[in-house]
């Protein structure tokens, strides 16, 4: 398949985002203005601008959404706090379903504060991060199943976002990770920063290093095929940068290029726009190698933008002449 026949059957797709959704607050501060504190004497931050955007899970589906897919829907769970109040507003530029989302005074929402020095436009201070360390409340747990369970059937992919990077907290258990296993008929992709090794019947994304530990954990060694067998995959997909993605299936093995990029802008979400785009491809109908091209196409646009940047189907098509891909 052409990237035009491709990208043409995304607007025919409903894709459905499973796991962590996360806000990302980018907080300008103005380090001339940083006087101490009369009531502590320590040094404030002094913010002068914020923007927020959906985060994790919110990013695939911002991908997802600005790429043409014709349905994009959300299943996750948020706190009943400002953060989440934050979250769905900036949800909310984009047409993209929260029916399937959970609130919830028992949980808050995973946030990423991002501190910008407003003279030198750079992050130069310690990132506040809202997190959960106690496991996902049994009842929300229950739930949440009971929801997937419910209504994956009525999706053409589904992605998985196990962002959490503590060992409790995240919304991908055990439970979760049980009821995905199962479901079959369909595109189910998974990224998943500490546990790719426990996901079955499914493909997997995880960048090198994630891989490398996954492996170890799972077979005391890096060897991917044999991690391909042990759990069952379609694929891993194992993303390198600018090296491109190394691709293991029962195919063999073998390394798809990517399209060079100098002096990127931002890397961050780089990983979420690859899958966004490689899994709805899949759904779409096109090969696994011609998948992950495309998602190192749409990498290689959103990380020439600020934050966790997206990429549109006239990008992608500027993108591609350029390259000379058809």
């Amino acid at each position: 398949m052409t990237i035009t026949e491709i990208l043409s059957n995304f607007s025919k797709l409903n894709v459905l985002v499973v796991g962590d959704i996360c806000l990302d607050r980018w907080s300008t501060y103005d380090p001339a203005l940083n006087e101490l504190s009369r009531e502590t004497g320590l040094p404030r931050i002094a913010v002068i601008d914020s923007v927020s955007t959906a985060g994790a899970c919110g990013t695939i589906a911002n991908n997802l959404s600005d790429l043409g897919v014709g349905r994009v829907a959300l299943l996750g769970a948020i706190g009943e706090d400002m953060h989440g109040d934050e979250l769905f507003r900036a949800l909310g530029v984009r047409d993209i379903g929260v029916d399937l989302v959970l609130r919830s005074t028992m949980i808050q929402t995973f946030t990423y504060t991002k501190y910008i020095n407003s003279q030198t436009g750079i992050e130069d201070l310690p990132r506040v991060d809202f997190i959960n360390i106690k496991p996902l409340p049994d009842a929300l747990d229950e739930q949440l199943v009971r929801q997937f369970e419910t209504f994956a059937s009525l999706f053409d992919a589904i992605l998985i976002c196990d962002q959490a990077e503590t060992s409790r907290g995240g919304i991908i258990t055990a439970a979760m990770r049980e009821a995905i296993a199962k479901v079959s008929g369909k595109v189910v992709w998974v990224d998943s920063r500490k546990r790719a090794e426990l996901f079955q019947n499914c493909y997997i994304k995880p960048n090198e290093d994630e891989a490398r530990e996954a492996a170890q954990r799972l077979l005391g060694m890096v060897d991917y095929v044999p991690m391909l067998e042990r759990l069952g995959l379609k694929a891993l997909i194992v993303t390198a940068g600018e090296r491109g993605a190394h691709v293991i299936d029962f195919a063999g093995e073998r390394w798809l290029k990517t399209t060079a990029v100098t002096n990127p802008v931002d890397i961050c979400g780089a990983g979420d726009s690859f899958s966004a785009a490689a899994a709805s491809a899949l759904a779409a109908g096109a090969s696994i190698d011609q998948a992950v091209h495309l998602g190192n196409l749409v990498a290689s646009i959103t990380i020439m933008k600020k934050g966790t940047g997206t990429a549109s189907q006239s990008e992608v098509f500027e993108a591609a002449s350029r390259a000379g891909i058809e």
